[in-house]
């Protein structure tokens, strides 16, 4: 089993002491990556839920940089102490409730010993925290605490509470270990680092809005702040009256009645500068090694250095993506950003050259609630194992499940990041032949004030061995003024399909077989067809490509491809059809429906009626190329999941996976997923001997596993019993419109035996006319001629 997708950006990554190797919390654990190549080298395993804290313990000489050792701190309770280098779990701690943030000051005033087994009896941890009583409690009061801890023990007391928040916050520590502090609305607590048995002491600073992050100054009493409007505050002195010790108080004191400009409400500190360039809020500060400089960065997806003496400034702009932290590595020519589209730059200091980029899957983009649940954003080549998935900014990423690694990106739109720009394009679709050599996207421009407005279909090919797409065709309004609803490749051929709600479908071909070369290959327009104009909602082609597939609202056309001919009409669905399949050696063709009655269902393609159908509402379905197998993923309804006898079974989830082999209703394996809702399932069928299974959730985390190993079924099938409903077994098509035919054969017996004149049987072909595996279907006229000549008798003449 293969898991990958998580998250690279909950929490803020840590280079190691030799800055050879960064550390990035993802998910339950922590991934560590070569700093050279941007490849995971290893991950520390052993927590249980997320990972919320990440702190390298630093070297105090060049001698101890070799020293690969990190404490974390994670929701599931816990404090751990690792040696990364191994990995080695050295010690773990439980402090019984959930932790969001953790600082241990001691590692940055005091030198470590070099041996691993130094005591940690004197390391003293603040962390935030969650009052899970509260929380189960449904209380209204304060849940968030900021805590002391002594680390000498397993298990942790209570400790001593500093500060309640209505939820946890995020600790910020200073470069010297001896301050810290959270932000709170539109304020800055700030505590110093107490001495011995001496208890903290507290000050705040206010502002008239609320405030993102904050800084602190490595080696001066100076704090970087930025709000929610783009203004970065700079306040000097801070805590020269409430922080001071011994003599320093006493100079304190003569500044007490001394002007302090930009300060309010009497804080304590001797001034504040305002500075304002960003256009939205600041996510991000943090100070150089030596101070001179201020980082900050924003929603603007620019990286801006201010010289904290004169407020001059310089930028990295065009990085594409909210800024969430910037990191700096004990080596003072490489820093991190990282980014909220899961992406990580390591750059090249002081020139903020970006190096390299550790790829995360990118987050699916946000879309209008008119294309929710409508849109295809995700596709896959089974033959490698990519999927190419619909991202925020116009792009198509391809990303190896099989690696956990992203390949390349196809930006489908130009567009530079701007923050609170209004959604002006969706990429609806996006779609890959069987090979992975092509790719297709559909794109909408929507319309302003009810005026404009454009759709677009683009053909991409990728260059030999290579996942670098490159625009081959866009045709500009396909379907005239009617947006595409489902585009699908031919299995062998260089043809593609594309669907319309305006009523008709198009196939498209390359001429790339007539060209000479591949850059004169283009795709051009082969047949056009459509049924009583309905619109066309979904479309897939057999295995071998000699029948196409088209659902006509709530009926389903079967067409030769290659001629444009309507081969047949399956009997009519009671919704609209969203999703077509075809399954096995092309024997079986599933259909999903999803409002207002969701359904599943199944249709014989040589007996041309429907074999099952269950009540469940399709994210996705998909089917094995050279046997039975097909899957789909359901979203369980919600009476179901909260029933008390099943809330054991699925345990919160969502979704579930349901694996049906050939005709046969009961399913044979179901597995429960979370955030179902706008995932996708495919087979991956580069391995000929083994068969594996991909499921992308709505978030885009995703599984491979192996369908028929023991180990990944979750549960039988019996344990869900009732989650598919009863098989719904009503007459379709022509039985359900005129009811059953009479038993033709039964009769003719009859009558046969009833007469001397002996009759000759006919010949009927319209019996087997649908068999063989191609389902070549005859034109209907010559279908319906051979039915009726079959109806009548002919009898022989008997010579005396």
């Amino acid at each position: 089993m293969i898991r990958g997708g998580r998250s690279y950006v909950t929490s803020a990554p840590s280079f190691s002491n030799d800055a050879k190797k960064l550390l990035v919390c993802t998910g339950n654990t922590v991934s560590v990556f070569s700093a050279a190549t941007g490849l995971q080298i290893t991950s520390l395993e052993g927590h249980t839920a997320q990972v919320t804290t990440l702190i390298v313990v630093p070297a105090s000489s060049a001698a101890q940089k070799i020293l690969c050792y990190c404490w974390t701190a994670s929701l599931d309770g816990t404090i751990r102490h690792w040696d990364f280098s191994g990995p080695e779990l050295l010690q773990t701690i439980n402090a019984q409730v959930p932790i969001y943030s953790m600082v241990i000051p001691s590692l940055l005033s005091e030198p470590q010993q070099t041996d691993k087994r130094y005591d940690s009896s004197k390391l003293v941890a603040y962390v935030s925290v969650e009052d899970t009583s509260l929380v189960r409690e449904g209380s209204t009061e304060l849940r968030g605490h900021i805590r002391r801890f002594n680390l000498a023990k397993e298990r942790l007391p209570r400790g001593d509470t500093l500060k309640e928040t209505e939820e946890p916050k995020s600790i910020v520590i200073s470069p010297s270990g001896e301050f810290f502090g959270i932000r709170h609305k539109c304020k800055i607590h700030v505590w110093d680092v107490p001495s011995g048995g001496s208890v903290s002491k507290k000050m705040t600073l206010h502002h008239t809005k609320v405030i993102n992050a904050f800084a602190f100054h490595p080696t001066e009493r100076i704090i970087a702040a930025g709000d929610v409007t783009g203004r970065v505050l700079i306040w000097r002195g801070f805590g020269n009256r409430k922080l001071a010790l011994g003599s320093q108080k006493k100079n304190a004191r003569a500044m007490v009645d001394l002007d302090n400009p930009g300060v309010r409400d009497e804080d304590d500190a001797e001034s504040c500068t305002t500075w304002h360039w960003h256009s939205a809020e600041v996510n991000v500060l943090n100070f150089s090694s030596d101070g001179a400089y201020l980082y900050s960065g924003g929603r603007e997806g620019v990286l801006v250095v201010w010289q904290l003496d004169t407020g001059k400034k310089k930028f990295l702009p065009r990085i594409g993506s909210p800024l969430l932290y910037f990191i700096w590595s004990p080596e003072p020519t490489l820093s991190s950003v990282v980014c909220a589209d899961n992406q990580i730059h390591l750059l090249k200091m002081p020139s903020m050259e970006i190096l390299r980029t550790i790829s995360g899957i990118k987050p699916p983009p946000s879309l209008p609630k008119m294309y929710e649940g409508l849109s295809s954003t995700v596709a896959f080549d089974r033959s490698s194992g990519i999927a190419a998935l619909c991202t925020e900014n116009y792009c198509v990423q391809l990303y190896n499940l099989l690696n956990d690694r992203g390949i390349s990106e196809v930006q489908v739109c130009e567009r530079n990041h701007q923050p609170g720009d209004e959604i002006t394009v969706v990429v609806t679709a996006v779609a890959l032949s069987l090979d992975g050599s092509v790719m297709s996207t559909t794109e909408v421009k929507l319309p302003e004030d009810g005026i404009g407005g454009l759709v677009s279909l683009k053909f991409w090919e990728s260059e030999p061995d290579s996942k670098t797409f490159t625009l081959s065709t866009i045709v500009y309004e396909p379907h005239k003024d009617a947006g595409i609803s489902a585009i699908a490749f031919h299995p062998t051929r260089s043809m593609a399909v594309s669907t319309s709600f305006g009523g008709d479908f198009k196939i498209w071909v390359s001429n790339s077989d007539k060209s000479q070369t591949d850059k004169d290959s283009s795709w051009i327009c082969h047949a056009v067809g459509s049924y009583k104009k309905k619109p066309m909602t979904a479309a897939a082609f057999s295995g071998d490509g000699t029948v196409l597939a088209v659902a006509a609202e709530n009926v389903i056309t079967l067409w030769n491809p290659d001629k444009n001919i309507l081969l047949s009409v399956l009997g009519a669905t009671l919704t609209p059809i969203t999703k077509l399949c075809f399954a096995g050696k092309s024997e079986f063709l599933v259909a999903a429906s999803h409002f207002p009655k969701p359904e599943l269902s199944v249709w014989n393609t040589s007996k041309l009626s429907s074999s099952w159908s269950y009540g469940l509402r399709i994210e996705a379905i998909t089917s094995a190329l050279d046997s039975s197998t097909f899957a789909v993923l359901a979203l369980v309804p919600k009476i179901f999941r909260k029933s008390k006898s099943k809330k054991n079974v699925f345990r919160g989830r969502d979704g579930a996976i349901l694996l049906f082999n050939g005709s046969d209703p009961k399913p044979v394996s179901i597995w429960t997923v979370m955030k179902a809702e706008g995932g996708s399932i495919s087979f991956l069928e580069g391995d000929k001997s083994q068969l594996r299974l991909a499921y992308v959730n709505g978030s885009h985390e995703y599984v491979v596993f192996d369908p028929n190993s023991d180990e990944t079924h979750e549960r039988s099938a019996a344990d869900y019993e009732g989650l598919v409903g009863e098989e719904e077994t009503g007459d379709f098509g022509y039985t359900s419109m005129y009811g059953e035919l009479p038993d033709y054969d039964k009769k003719r017996k009859e009558d046969a035996e009833s007469l001397v004149t002996p009759f000759v049987s006919s010949e009927r072909p319209w019996e087997t006319i649908f068999s063989g595996s191609t389902l070549n279907f005859p034109p209907l006229q010559k279908l319906c001629g051979e039915f009726f000549e079959s109806l009548m008798e002919k009898s022989n003449s008997v010579v005396e």
